[in-house]
């Protein structure tokens, strides 16, 4: 354990930097707050931790956790902890991680038998629950197209609650090329679209994979440019009167949907 750091300490002034997306990329680097995001990066990707920052609480609360740790565990005062949280409660233990990108040729060359598009997706809490929701459906990598939510943002870490960890990220592709690489290497492409000519249930073999799913902004959808390029605009057939689903539910039905037919 390190001596205890104030919120003026270098090394806390640099982390609290991370709390900003150009202060992200600029350091290839990102914070994880909490137990179970913690956890599961020392567990997952322990070679990209930096280090943890732990108050002395959140340092005795969390001892089995951080005891065996190869990274270094820095004590830090709870208003130096405070200042590297995002939350209003926060939970003074944080790890500085490396960012986790994989370049979007890795990905066309090999595609994964499920896999994610995000065109415009805003809301950072709905960009990590999509995410979530793709690992717990078997997914190998999401895409973050130009102009979504940066993943590596204090709510969309935690709304992934640790699955950030697990699957492979793409950040900033241009959608459009991707799709089409996609396609030439085999992957069916569909589009989720409220007005879309085809039902989720009558995809049938299409859905065997690999397949990659888009999933577009919450108010206005997959760009049309883009739904044209897909293989199928799909819309999940609805018994009763709503009149859409929220994008995380929507994304949560056609990704399970896959999961089963992929078996």
């Amino acid at each position: 354990m390190s001596e205890l750091l104030t919120e003026r300490s270098g090394r806390v002034a640099a982390a609290r930097k991370l709390t900003r997306r150009a202060g992200r990329d600029a350091a290839g680097a990102f914070l994880a707050e909490g137990r179970q995001a913690v956890s599961e990066a020392l567990a997952t990707a322990p070679d990209g931790v930096h280090e943890v920052f732990a108050t002395e609480a959140a340092a005795a609360a969390h001892r089995d956790l951080l005891a065996s740790t190869p990274v270094p565990v820095r004590l830090v005062t709870e208003r130096a902890a405070a200042g590297l949280s995002e939350t209003v409660t926060p939970q003074g233990l944080v790890a500085v991680c490396a960012l986790r990108d994989l370049p979007a040729g890795q990905l066309t060359a090999e595609p994964p038998r499920l896999a994610v598009g995000l065109a415009g997706l805003a809301d950072p809490g709905n960009a990590g629950t999509v995410l979530r929701t793709a690992d717990a459906c078997g997914a190998g990598a999401v895409v973050f197209g130009a102009g979504s939510a940066d993943p590596y943002g204090g709510k969309a870490v935690r709304a992934s609650a640790g699955s950030l960890f697990h699957v492979d990220v793409v950040r900033g592709a241009p959608l459009g090329p991707l799709v089409a690489g996609l396609q030439a290497g085999g992957v069916t492409v569909l589009a989720a679209d409220g007005g879309g000519e085809t039902a989720l249930d009558a995809l049938g073999s299409a859905l065997a994979g690999p397949v990659l799913w888009l999933f577009g902004n919450e108010a206005r959808g997959v760009p049309p440019e883009l739904a044209g390029a897909a293989d199928a605009r799909v819309r999940i057939p609805m018994r009763g009167r709503a009149e859409s689903l929220n994008l995380a539910a929507a994304a949560a039905i056609c990704l399970y949907a896959t999961q089963l037919a992929q078996g």
